[in-house]
């Protein structure tokens, strides 16, 4: 069944199921604050440039784990995993300890990294943009570790998916 906005209006479980319908990759956005690891998943993640190396990730502007990410001068983007759908459902998780069962490493600059994805990302911040309910956060990229074997994930219809390898 077609459903349009002249039939519903734009109310925010429509939009919700029609952004679903765009599928996308799924990041860790981390760093350490206060000796421990802090971060967040994020599905709202794309390349911004190339000439300088940008990033974006979208962040609510209601998130508790915004603030604390926002004054660390590095921060880690990991794109998960076909094999992280408990990570990723550990890192959007409330009211509990996000890394108890992710395996994750630290890089000299506190960027926080989750083992076993297919791509990290070493970054500073370049610009917060207010958007919204949303803040567009452009990252530039410092250094870049790839594993392009590893298939990412995949977060389609508000469920985790994998890629099926063509032969």
């Amino acid at each position: 069944m077609m459903i349009t906005a002249a039939d519903e209006g734009f109310n925010q479980a429509l939009l919700r199921q029609a952004f679903g319908c765009f599928p996308s990759g799924v990041t860790a956005f981390c760093g350490m604050t206060d000796g421990k690891p802090e971060g967040m998943a994020a599905s709202s993640f794309t390349s911004v440039s190339i000439d300088p190396a940008l990033v974006s990730v979208c962040v609510a502007n209601t998130s508790s784990t915004w603030p604390k990410l926002a004054i660390l001068p590095t921060l880690g983007l990991s794109v998960l995993s076909s094999g992280h759908g408990t990570v990723a459902r550990s890192l959007a998780a409330k009211g509990v300890d996000r890394f108890a069962n992710v395996d994750w490493a630290e890089a000299k600059s506190g960027a926080v990294f989750v083992h076993g994805a297919t791509l990290w990302l070493e970054c500073t911040q370049f610009k917060t943009v207010d958007a919204g309910d949303h803040y567009i956060v452009v990252l530039e990229i410092q250094a870049l570790l790839m594993n392009p074997d590893i298939a990412p994930m995949v977060f389609h219809r508000s469920a985790f998916h994998e890629i099926a390898r063509s032969a």
